[in-house]
């Protein structure tokens, strides 16, 4: 069976599924591929307002499918670098994405997979998820924006624990750490995801634009940099109509309505 990404629309929300049943739901180059090429296709689809990353099954992902990675050792080093780079394109969108991606977690998620859950917005996981940064237990480094996303979450410390140590971690002791925004039940993963975004998606979207992009930026910003963005973005979505409606409906003690 032919590994894909399988899009199915609910309501506003777009749910990805990686679909990979043979190999755990292992990514491939195709996938990649698929996951860009439908975040630019919805980019500025007024009509879908979020996006879920999941896996199809009882499997979010296992990261590369190792066959493939022994496969490529016999390729000339520059096979294994575009490969990467399809991921490092999807990583890069996902994040520049201007509307909210979450990642809805059953089961295990490891290597590249888990580096896939970090890149998006919000992570929703089920209790007895498993997380795996894996790469030490094969003699890798890891990719994905991995140690990219972990340093920028986590303490040093805390941070090579995962990288290093490659130990299997549960979807509890994430969420202490602030890497999962909530635990599920087993099973309901996606279903509360989806929960969670049919509430995301009655925020005025431009907002919500507004506010990845400042989070993205205030990183490698000086105070004063990020304070002059705040302000440019603030006026804009001021002077933007759901602005109008927004601020309306609440002094009316109404529920807004956004477009």
């Amino acid at each position: 069976m032919t590994a894909s990404l399988e899009s199915q629309r609910h309501g506003q929300t777009l749910v990805l599924s990686i679909s990979n049943p043979e190999h755990q739901n292992a990514l491939e180059p195709g996938i990649y591929a698929a996951g860009i090429e439908v975040l630019n296709a919805v980019e500025n689809n007024p009509e879908l307002r979020s996006v879920i990353i999941t896996g199809k099954g009882p499997y979010f992902c296992s990261g590369a499918r190792l066959q493939r990675l022994l496969e490529n050792r016999q390729q000339p080093p520059e096979l294994q670098a575009q490969s990467i780079d399809g991921l490092h394109h999807w990583i890069e969108t996902i994040r520049v994405f201007p509307k909210p991606v979450l990642a809805a977690v059953e089961g295990p998620c490891a290597g590249a997979g888990f580096s896939l859950a970090l890149a998006c917005d919000l992570v929703v996981a089920a209790q007895d998820s498993v997380f795996i940064m894996s790469y030490s237990q094969v003699g890798l480094s890891p990719d994905g924006g991995a140690s990219w996303s972990l340093l920028r979450a986590l303490p040093r410390q805390t941070a090579l624990e995962l990288l290093l140590s490659g130990e299997r971690v549960g979807a509890d002791r994430l969420q202490q750490l602030g890497l999962v925004n909530r635990v599920s039940a087993p099973g309901q993963a996606l279903a509360d995801a989806l929960h969670w975004c049919e509430k995301l998606n009655a925020r005025a979207p431009n907002a919500l634009a507004s506010i990845k992009e400042l989070v993205n930026e205030a990183s490698t910003a000086t105070l004063p940099e990020q304070l002059g963005r705040e302000r440019d973005h603030f006026v804009r979505c001021l002077h933007h109509a759901n602005a109008g409606e927004g601020i309306t409906a609440f002094l009316d003690k109404r529920t807004p309505h956004y477009r």
